[in-house]
């Protein structure tokens, strides 16, 4: 099992730029798909992106494709979410989230996931 930390959070304008980092510890990050998920105040946790274990496979929430894009680098034992052209209903708190699985699996459902960090908060003004 590993232990999961995100980082990166900020308060932006509107159209700007950042990336969150997942950073894992105590395991091996390699083994693992990787989730994203945001919640707004008053709202549930809601499903960003995933990607595969290799990397090779994606997918995203419709309201971020083309906004946001999901990299790994397993040697750092780290995940990224580029966000691009923020807009202020991006505003959240953004969790990652991990489950060891096969190379090409993804998961869009929060139950599927075993690991959670503790989120990192992403504001961004309008």
């Amino acid at each position: 099992q590993v232990r999961l930390g995100e980082s990166g959070g900020a308060l932006v304008q509107s159209g700007a730029s950042l990336r969150l980092s997942c950073v894992a510890d105590g395991g091996s990050f390699g083994d693992y798909a990787v989730g994203w998920w945001r919640q707004a105040p008053g709202k549930g946790r809601m499903f960003v992106g995933t990607i595969s274990r290799n990397g090779v496979h994606t997918l995203y929430e419709n309201s971020v494709k083309g906004r946001f894009t999901l990299s790994r680098d397993n040697s750092k034992n780290a995940v990224y979410l580029q966000m691009d052209n923020l807009k202020p209903e991006d505003t959240a708190v953004y969790f990652c989230a991990g489950r060891i699985r096969p190379n090409q699996d993804v998961g869009i459902l929060e139950s599927w996931y075993t690991d959670w960090g503790q989120g990192t908060q992403v504001t961004v003004s309008s």
